[in-house]
């Protein structure tokens, strides 16, 4: 099952999509579940399967404004330096343990939203990555079991103001801007992908393909990022894992290549989908 974040005229929904129809799963769930995330909270998957397979859609997508599929998350844990290849474009040893940091949901965009160069930076770096929907609250999750707390995932375009990200040893200030992050364009459901070591990710600028990877050279696999993150404290239902970005970044390309306004950039993701921005240059 394919999950989305919608706008509508009535403002903020989600529902299950149907080929290029969707059924809007806030309307038959109310303020039982008014958001997504709510509805993975409330165990509510199931529920949301059989209501999508018996129900008529309500709207087609394509009249639809997407939001990132998790607007309002707990949190987003960004895992850098996750690939062998990225490792070594940047000059950096690979350590023991995944390196962590954080993403506010106020930097979000869904697909097709336009995503935001700001006035203070001409760097803006792409960064396709595989996103991990937390389905279920768990702490001290052992790696064998993590894969039953996934909900879902999706694309993940992990956009990073490179100069702001050096102005110290800490990643923060690069990671969060405004309409930097887009989400999306839906989460599928685990049961369709039950295995994210599997899956291709291809990032592409302007039709041009700039990464290219397997999930399965993650350094740090999927399970055993969430063992270690609920570690830290616990994952709730609606949380983000970015799991981090293949090599061919354009920060360590010869010359750069950062995105401008006008240009168009894509994530792929084999058993998801495509998720696609275009770069817009922040209102003065």
């Amino acid at each position: 099952m394919k999950l989305i974040t919608f706008m509508h005229a009535d403002g903020l929904s989600y529902g299950a999509v149907k080929g290029r129809l969707v059924v809007d799963l806030k309307r038959r769930f109310g303020t039982k579940w008014p958001t997504l995330r709510d509805m993975l909270a409330g165990n509510g998957l199931h529920e949301a399967t059989r209501v999508a397979r018996d129900t008529e859609p309500d709207i087609a997508l394509d009249e639809l404004q997407l939001a990132p599929v998790i607007p309002n998350p707990d949190k987003i844990i960004c895992v850098g330096l996750n690939y062998r290849d990225h490792v070594a474009e940047t000059g950096r040893s690979v350590t023991p343990n995944p390196a962590l940091f954080g993403r506010f949901a106020g930097s979000q965009i869904g697909h097709l939203q336009p995503m935001i160069k700001p006035i203070v930076s001409d760097k803006l770096d792409y960064e396709g990555e595989l996103a991990v929907v937390i389905g279920k609250e768990g702490r001290h999750i052992p790696a064998e079991k993590a894969l039953e707390y996934v909900a879902g995932y999706s694309c993940y375009n992990e956009g990073s103001i490179r100069d702001w990200q050096l102005h110290t040893s800490q990643y923060l200030a690069g990671k969060t801007f405004a309409g930097t992050g887009a989400f999306g364009p839906w989460l599928v459901t685990a049961d369709e992908i039950p295995d994210p070591a599997t899956l291709h990710l291809t990032t592409r600028l302007n039709g041009e393909t700039v990464q290219s990877s397997s999930t399965g050279l993650m350094i740090t696999p999927v399970p055993q990022l969430i063992a270690y993150i609920s570690t830290i404290l616990p994952v709730l239902p609606g949380d983000v894992i970015v799991s981090g970005t293949p090599g061919g970044v354009g920060l360590k390309r010869t010359p750069p290549l950062f995105m401008k306004p006008g240009d168009v950039v894509e994530v792929e993701i084999s058993g998801i989908g495509v998720l696609r921005n275009q770069v817009m240059a922040e209102p003065a």
